[in-house]
Parts: C-alpha cells; sequence; structure tokens
C-alpha cells in the first residue's frame, strides 16, 4: 500500500513511541501531538491504534514479500546466492528499523494483547511461507537438501540478529570496543553476523554439511 506524506509520518511517529513505550503504554494522543497532526485525523487514516499497528506490520511483511519475489524471478544467481542476499537485507532491515522489531520483541515478551500477538504471527507465517519459496526452488534444482526445518532456520536467522540487539553493550565491553565510533561498530556487526548466519544457513541447507 503506498501511504500519503501525512500517514507516513504517523505512521513513523507511531512506531517510535511504540517501540519505547510499548503498545500499551503509547495512546492515540501521545502519537498525534508527538507527530504534528490532531486525533481526528488518525482516527480518519487508521481507525483505530490497533488497526495503526496492524499498518505498521503489514508495511514491514510487505517489503520482505517483495524482496523474496524479486528474488525468486532472479535466475541469474543460484539459491544459495538468494538466500545469502536475503541474509543480508534481512540483517541490515533489522538495524535499520530496529524500532520495529524491539516492538516486536517487546510485545511478544510481554504476550498479553491478543490483537498484537495475532498480528505478530500472522507477520510470522508470511514470511515463513514466502521464504519456503525459496527453499523449495532450491530444492528443485537439488542445491538444497530435502529435510529443511524452515521455522528453525528462520528462528536461527531472526534469532541471531535480535540477540545481538539486546547485547550490544555486552559485545562492546566484552570485545573491548567502546570507544569506536557508532557507525563503524554497527558496521563491524553486519559484517560479523552475515558471516557468522551464512555459515550457518550453508551447514543447514546444502549437502556440503
Amino acid at each position: 500500500m503506498n501511504y500519503s506524506e501525512k500517514q507516513t509520518q504517523i505512521l513513523t511517529t507511531a512506531e517510535l513511541l511504540f517501540s519505547l513505550n510499548g503498545f500499551d503504554g503509547t495512546s492515540v494522543r501521545d502519537i498525534a501531538d508527538e507527530a504534528g497532526v490532531n486525533v481526528a485525523m488518525i482516527s480518519y487514516y487508521f481507525g483505530s491504534k490497533e488497526k495503526l499497528m496492524e499498518a505498521l506490520f503489514s508495511r514491514r511483511s510487505d517489503d520482505i514479500n517483495m524482496q523474496i519475489e524479486s528474488l525468486l524471478q532472479n535466475e541469474e544467481i543460484g539459491p544459495m546466492q538468494k538466500m545469502e542476499d536475503l541474509v543480508d537485507s534481512y540483517i541490515e532491515r533489522v538495524m535499520q528499523k530496529q524500532q520495529f522489531f524491539k516492538i516486536m520483541m517487546c510485545e511478544q515478551v510481554i504476550n498479553k494483547n491478543p490483537v498484537i500477538v495475532k498480528l505478530i504471527g500472522d507477520l510470522k507465517k508470511k514470511n515463513v511461507e514466502s521464504i519456503n519459496k525459496l527453499i523449495k526452488d532450491g530444492q528443485q534444482k537439488k542445491v538444497f537438501r530435502k529435510n529443511v526445518d524452515v521455522l528453525l532456520l528462520m528462528n536461527t536467522l531472526i534469532g541471531c540478529i535480535t540477540q545481538m540487539l539486546l547485547t550490544l553493550d555486552y559485545y562492546k565491553e566484552f570485545n573491548e570496543l567502546q570507544n569506536i565510533p557508532d557507525d563503524q561498530f554497527f558496521e563491524q556487526m553486519k559484517q560479523k553476523l552475515s558471516v557468522h548466519i551464512k555459515f550457518l544457513f550453508k551447514a543447514l541447507l546444502s549437502y556440503e554439511a
């Protein structure tokens, strides 16, 4: 879905506030005040706070689905390269959209709002179904092994990245990287995550392990 500039402004503000205060800790009034719009405008565009959160999840889901469809149609690269491109893209997406992924982590831990729990479940299901297409494509081309646990594979990807997000300060301290500029640190983390996860994916997907 294509959003107007004002809708995008509201979504961006909501994403920030949800990540800082949680879904239940953020009111429509809070979002309106921070976005510089009136409450009626949010109601007009999205209907409710729940529908606003649903729009956030839908936007992120559409991004992933579009990328996977593009990879499926690309015949210039092989199945393993497609999965590696997906890994790099996912790492980049999480690092750039930390607020959204923090919302997901927080709401899954709290696990008390049925609307959000369902949204997270639906998003995960869509993502796994899309990625399963890439894996089946690799299996048909006899590049990937048959007995791939797709959900466990995705938990490996998401778990590695989100756990790194949660422990960045400890990682810096453990590796004595406190004095490195943030931009350099994040680039280094993305590279390390990329190498690590691709190694795991190759072992889990291919016949070489």
